[in-house]
């Protein structure tokens, strides 16, 4: 007799736990179906059996974040079956997991490298560039001659004289970066990690601490689409300003400077090919 519907979500679970193999956590015993039973999985997520059962039969209402997170962990989920079951269970994606990134892959760094022209890096939610072409590295910071840990976007604006004379609009550019970064950081659920460096920023830069305490919060897409800079060797650029989500790291951006016309791609080129 085939197994009636419980609904996408039941089926989603049915499914994931059916594919696991008992022995690989302990489970022993002779078993009539493959996987593991509704009640293993509640014990390995540390719920009650009757309400897993539930669930799997579209009987338990909607679960909490924090029930779908120990099933992730039970099912042994991967990241997008993780954002699926939390789509299924509480109609919304679940939150970010950060994880520290030292890098990109060489497959984004290719990426970054066959613009040769446009100034591009990838970003993490606590706006550390991890990765850049040789185009962002002369036209707008030579990111591989600072350490790791001091290749901040923030502490470029607010602490680096240098940088912050390249801005067209300093204030307007500061005030929207510190809304995004605040965005950002919050959607990862980082604001506690990032405590250090918003208390170095507020205690290097009185300008971020005012901004900081104003509490805005902006989106990319709030930000200006052409970003004017004060080159020393190429006077005033204006460029383009594209972000994109990294594919399976949403808790990483890439950011693509373009050259608004030919006259200022022409300059540019000029600039990266006699470097």
């Amino acid at each position: 007799m085939p197994i009636q519907s419980a609904g996408p979500l039941g089926d989603f679970l049915r499914r994931c736990r059916t594919r696991l193999d008992p022995a690989s956590f302990g489970f022993t015993g002779r078993r009539r179906t493959p996987g593991l039973r509704r009640e293993e999985v509640a014990q390995r997520a540390n719920i009650s059996p009757t309400w897993y059962t539930w669930l799997e039969q579209g009987r338990g209402g909607a679960p909490s974040p924090e029930v779908l997170e120990r099933i992730c962990s039970a099912l042994m989920l991967t990241d997008s079956e993780r954002e699926h079951l939390f789509m299924l269970g509480l109609g919304r994606p679940p939150e970010v997991r950060y994880k520290p990134v030292d890098g990109v892959n060489p497959r984004l760094q290719r990426l970054l490298d066959s613009l040769s022209y446009s100034p591009a890096i990838v970003k993490t939610a606590t706006w550390d560039v991890v990765a850049w072409n040789r185009a962002a590295a002369i036209v707008l910071t030579d990111y591989g001659k600072l350490p790791a840990g001091q290749r901040n976007i923030l502490r470029f604006l607010f602490c680096n004289p240098d940088v912050r004379a390249k801005q067209h609009d300093w204030d307007s550019v500061a005030r929207f970066m510190v809304g995004a970064f605040r965005a950002d950081v919050a959607r990862a659920g980082l604001v506690s990690a990032v405590g250090e460096l918003v208390g170095e920023l507020c205690s290097l830069s009185p300008e971020f601490d005012a901004l900081w305490r104003e509490n805005e919060v902006h989106t990319h897409a709030e930000g200006e689409s052409v970003k004017r800079l004060h080159h020393p060797t190429l006077g005033l650029i204006a460029l383009e300003q594209s972000v994109f989500s990294v594919d399976g790291r949403p808790d990483l951006h890439m950011i693509v400077y373009n050259p608004t016309d030919a006259g200022q791609a022409g300059r540019i080129r000029s600039l990266i090919e006699q470097s």
